[in-house]
């Protein structure tokens, strides 16, 4: 994995500067992804050499360039969102995973839940699909219409293969609990949309990575 990441971000030039080798911020990577700080990384990067917490939330958010999800045929795609909190506001971050190679297609934030807001969100999942997949979801009354208005086919599950999305909730959720779900302090939702897709980026590197292991 952290030998993938460092190839991903020479491949990639994803940092401008490289004054600290690329080993050391592809680790400190991977160790914040881990649920540890900041500062907690910083503490065990110093033992190699110093770097500064602020350093390390720059590297990480810069994964979210490594975001790069296939275009194909996709056989059907698990939706959800859950709520998060931005200061004293709650906001929704909305999910999409596909069902068969567990990749998350897509990441968007908004402030309300409706008809309009899924189809936004469904459009950029589908942009990296060559057909029209099933779409898996709950009972969420903002669902529906918005599939249908898509000519896609809805298909409402509690359980089985909308599994997927709870199974990645779950691990997310438990990482954000470091915020106690609120988001530092001067976020805004474009820095939540990073972070966030900075974390699935790095998810769906390790999923591709371990899969078949």
């Amino acid at each position: 994995m952290l030998s993938d990441l460092i190839n991903l971000f020479k491949s990639k030039k994803i940092f401008r500067r490289n004054k600290k080798d690329i080993k050391i911020k592809a680790l400190a990577v991977l160790l914040y992804h881990l649920a540890l700080s900041y500062r907690a990384c910083s503490k065990i990067i110093g033992e190699l050499e110093p770097v500064s917490y602020e350093s390390i939330r720059n590297w990480y958010t810069s994964s979210k360039d490594l975001f790069d999800v296939e275009k194909k045929e996709r056989r059907a795609i698990a939706v959800d969102e859950t709520k998060i909190k931005l200061e004293n506001e709650q906001i929704f971050l909305w999910i999409a995973i596909d069902i068969d190679d567990k990749k998350i297609l897509s990441v968007y934030l908004s402030k309300s839940r409706s008809g309009l807001d899924t189809i936004l969100f469904l459009k950029r999942a589908l942009k990296h699909c060559t057909n029209k997949p099933r779409i898996i979801a709950d009972k969420g009354p903002w669902y529906p219409w918005a599939i249908k208005r898509l000519g896609l086919e809805y298909d409402h599950q509690k359980f089985g293969e909308r599994n997927a999305i709870e199974q990645w909730f779950s691990p997310f959720k438990h990482r954000i609990k470091r915020f106690w779900k609120r988001f530092p302090y001067k976020s805004s939702m474009h820095s939540i949309e990073i972070w966030c897709l900075a974390y699935v980026s790095i998810y769906n590197l390790w999923h591709s990575c371990f899969q078949y292991k």
